[in-house]
């Protein structure tokens, strides 16, 4: 972002008042709120720019590898810009690799997305450990006041026995259970006939 000179004068007063407290005039004030809208605007606007690049970048990347020229060229125009490359455009790349440039590019991303994924995994606080219910030592052995004693040896309860079938429910037959299959009737054109 440039500022003219008349910008950097206003930023120039802002900041010394910002470093010393003094009561500004009006016309100081207006120059200061002129400059804040100045910045909102070129910040909107390098955001416009900033997403027409990326969906351009995209249409590129689909169009490989037809568009190869074009799209290493976008892409290096994105990193350049702070773009961090995404599996997409490293799928484009591998692609592309036979293309000097493209294999050049794509060591570069590689670079890119591994400091990428390491800064957001580091940035990213631990939880809270907790421990777990169902092991010994876990929290509900911390909350029992009294302690767990070893239990006494007790023989094992035996095997359940299969139960025995109902007399009142017979067991039904194959028959039963899967019917015999019906033939299947002639069509009605060759009934009348005969």
């Amino acid at each position: 972002m440039a500022f003219s000179a008349d910008e950097l004068r206003v930023l120039r007063r802002a900041l010394a008042v910002a470093l010393h407290p003094a009561p500004l005039a009006d016309a100081d004030v207006h120059d200061c709120l002129r400059l804040a809208g100045s910045v909102d605007e070129a910040v909107r606007e390098a955001n416009r720019l900033r997403a027409f690049l990326l969906a351009d970048l995209a249409r590129y990347r689909t169009a490989l590898p037809g568009s190869a020229p074009g799209y290493l060229e976008l892409l290096q125009d994105a990193l350049a810009a702070g773009y961090d490359p995404t599996p997409d455009d490293l799928a484009a790349l591998r692609g592309l690799r036979a293309l000097p440039v493209a294999a050049a590019l794509l060591e570069r991303c590689r670079r890119l997305a591994e400091n990428s994924v390491r800064a957001r995994l580091a940035a990213v606080p631990p939880g809270p450990r907790t421990r777990l219910l169902a092991l010994p030592g876990g929290r509900s052995a911390a909350q029992d006041p009294k302690p767990r004693t070893q239990p006494k040896s007790e023989p094992a309860p035996a095997r359940p026995q299969p139960k025995a079938p109902r007399p009142d429910r017979p067991i039904p037959t194959p028959g039963e259970v899967f019917p015999p299959r019906r033939k299947p009737l002639p069509p009605p054109a060759a009934r009348a006939a005969g």
